[in-house]
């Protein structure tokens, strides 16, 4: 059962008339999850209309009349009356894609009734991306879990290096795997293990064919991201880098100490801002940290955005720290997480360090182990 009143509170808050959900065959599930809505037909278009003030009212197919009847609200046929703007699960020339999931005919159907419809991303923010105390007391707790399992996969990498053992990218991944369900945890996917020239890609991933074998002298990033196996429990998602060597080479430890500083930098300004009670956007979190890239000359190997935002899933529907891949202007809001992970990548290798930042109602900061320098595995 969706909280109405706090739906109505935050459509006065946004100055918005109402929101209106809309869904057919399962194209939005933000729709479902912030009404609360089972597993439902949904062959045929409905409709449901959260007024700013009044009751809701629901507009449904004669024989999927019972697909809402789990929600508040009479069935009627006039469903937005007289309300001049409409938020709905759009974003303006798709600038946000994951909140650009109503139709493009749909919105010209509700523009042709004389209606203004505007993004619903702010009010998602409030029922999707915002933590419960119990949701930020997972993520610690998996936070200390994954933080374990990464030391633990740089000490094991360690040990087969010293110890003459043949394995490569994919062993070591497939071993983290394993000590995720012993630890409780769990993820979309397995964690990136990657050495040499695939450290280079952010988005490589390990496979039997795929994997490079370790040796010493690499420099290797990890990846990793999991929760708690429990019901609403929300993700932690780190990045750190070790060299398999008794001593990290210059040309490594100089662009990780550019990436460290980006971080920071939008660390501070993130912890800075909302000391302070300033408004702030995901794009102007990612411009602090790619001006800093930018001026040590590294800004065409910075190639995603700064960071996402987390939740029960690891890229969450909250404000992402994007002024590149789009043009986020969503509010940072309480009870938020997102990753700050600016990166610099190059043909022979690439360094990415990531942390995640939680905002509370008058501080932010982040909420585990923190990485300095590029680790010496082999000292």
């Amino acid at each position: 059962m969706p909280n109405i009143k706090a739906i109505q509170q935050a459509l006065k808050e946004e100055k918005v008339d109402g929101w209106l959900f809309y869904d057919i065959l399962h194209r939005d599930p933000i729709a479902y999850r912030v009404l609360g809505i089972g597993e439902i037909l949904a062959k045929r278009r409905w409709f449901y209309w959260v007024p700013v003030k009044g009751e809701p009212r629901k507009l449904v197919h004669r024989i999927e009349s019972f697909g809402l009847d789990s929600l508040p609200g009479e069935k009627l046929a006039k469903l937005l009356g007289r309300a001049k703007t409409i938020a709905m699960q759009y974003s303006p020339k798709n600038a946000i894609p994951s909140i650009s999931l109503v139709d493009a005919g749909t919105i010209e159907l509700i523009r042709s009734l004389k209606h203004k419809v505007v993004t619903s991303a702010n009010l998602v923010q409030r029922f999707e991306a915002a933590w419960t105390p119990e949701q930020y007391a997972s993520h610690v707790e998996a936070g200390h879990r994954v933080d374990k399992i990464t030391r633990g996969a740089f000490e094991r990498a360690a040990k087969l290096v010293r110890d003459g053992v043949d394995f490569n990218e994919f062993d070591l991944q497939q071993w983290m795997v394993e000590q995720f369900r012993a630890n409780g945890l769990i993820a979309d996917c397995a964690p990136n293990v990657s050495v040499g020239p695939h450290s280079g890609d952010p988005h490589y991933e390990p496979t039997q064919a795929s994997a490079a074998p370790v040796r010493e002298g690499d420099l290797m990033l990890l990846d990793v991201w999991g929760k708690l196996d429990q019901p609403g429990s929300v993700y932690y998602d780190i990045t750190w880098m070790g060299y398999l060597g008794a001593k990290v080479p210059k040309k490594y430890t100089q662009i990780f100490d550019v990436a460290k500083n980006a971080r920071d930098a939008a660390v501070n300004f993130v912890r800075e801002s909302i000391s302070a009670g300033r408004a702030i956007e995901g794009w102007q979190v990612d411009r602090v940290a790619r001006e800093v890239i930018r001026k040590a000359g590294y800004a065409k190997q910075f190639i995603h955005r700064t960071g996402h935002n987390i939740g029960q899933e690891v890229h969450g529907s909250g404000a992402n720290m994007d002024d590149m891949e789009s043009h986020d202007v969503r509010r940072i809001i309480p009870r938020t997480c997102f990753s700050i992970e600016p990166g610099i990548y190059q043909p022979e290798f690439g360094v990415r360090t990531e942390v995640n930042v939680y905002v509370g109602e008058k501080e932010a900061g982040m909420t585990g182990a923190v990485q300095n320098e590029v680790l010496a595995l082999l000292s």
